[in-house]
């Protein structure tokens, strides 16, 4: 085959490939890297708080596992979803519907992180976690992504499990096992999660129209979702005082906890309240906004106790 001949060999395929393309930074963005962010560090608070020692190589490559794990699941989240994705404002930027990454590389990437943090997370830390980290990423993807996200308007309920699920993991990454201190950490999570979305469903209610999700606000109206959003906050206030009860954190985390949860249960009480207008659209956006701050707060409160604690 001569030089031309072969030039256009690579011209031809270049015209049928579509993918390849992609940036460093648009392998990246396939993570959710803010997701994994608050993956990685709820995930470092359980180790922390789990009682026992791992070696701080051990904990720095579960955490690394942990953090993989989770931006794998986001990488096959945007694949299963790129034809909602396209739809939505808050989406259409994202890797695949901009035309950056194809379908088939984010399934692949997302694949083979997978599996590689699962079997290095089992090899070298336990297979306790490295099971527990493959069953989070099935919940994530199947479970929610697949099955619940277009299926029904509780799919942020049962699905936010996947996201409570790194402190455990954490947990189990130094302990082999999980307990009762874990599951409060998952519960708070758990039961953070409905009021934390659905405020952001309030005020992007259009866009899930649009893109045929059965989110709460669109299946059984905005009202029915402030009551929901109310109810679950009013449970999430308490519980998350409960470590501070049940022993494993301090006097200030029991004081500030029960000073957060009243001004969330304060916020929540207002989205309730104001129901109409300009209001109300401000109203769930504080409320949103509060409740990052909120469980970042919980957490970062709890992993100081800690780190004065081995002090």
């Amino acid at each position: 085959m001569s030089l031309a001949e072969r030039q256009d060999t690579i011209d031809s395929d270049a015209l049928v490939w579509d993918g390849g393309n992609g940036s460093v930074s648009d392998y990246i963005a396939l993570l959710k890297p803010r997701v994994m962010s608050l993956v990685i560090f709820t995930a470092f608070v359980g180790m922390m708080l789990a009682p026992g020692q791992i070696h701080p190589v051990l904990a720095a490559v579960a955490l690394l596992c942990i953090a993989i794990g989770a931006g794998a699941s986001g990488a096959l989240n945007m694949w299963y979803d790129a034809d909602i994705d396209e739809v939505m404002s808050r989406t259409k930027k994202r890797p695949i519907p901009a035309g950056k990454v194809s379908r088939e590389e984010a399934f692949a990437f997302g694949m083979t992180l997978s599996l590689g943090s699962v079997v290095t997370l089992g090899l070298l830390v336990n297979w306790f976690a490295g099971a527990f980290l493959a069953f989070t990423i099935f919940f994530y993807v199947i479970v929610y992504t697949m099955w619940l996200k277009r299926s029904t308007p509780q799919n942020i309920v049962i699905g936010g499990a996947a996201g409570a699920f790194p402190p455990m993991i954490g947990w189990a990454a130094v302990t082999g096992n999980v307990s009762l201190e874990s599951f409060i950490l998952f519960l708070i999570i758990f039961m953070w999660t409905p009021p934390h979305f659905w405020a952001l469903a309030l005020f992007k209610n259009g866009d899930y129209k649009a893109a045929g999700i059965p989110m709460m606000p669109v299946v059984a109206g905005e009202d029915s979702t402030r009551n929901q959003i109310l109810a679950y906050s009013i449970v999430l206030a308490p519980l998350s005082v409960a470590p501070y009860f049940l022993g494993f954190a301090g006097v200030f985390y029991g004081l500030a906890s029960a000073g957060l949860g009243a001004v969330f249960l304060a916020l929540a009480a207002n989205v309730w309240r104001l129901r109409e207008g300009e209001p109300a659209r401000k109203a769930t956006v504080r409320l949103f906004t509060y409740s990052i701050f909120y469980l970042f707060m919980l957490f970062a409160i709890l992993l100081a106790e800690s780190l004065v604690g081995g002090l």
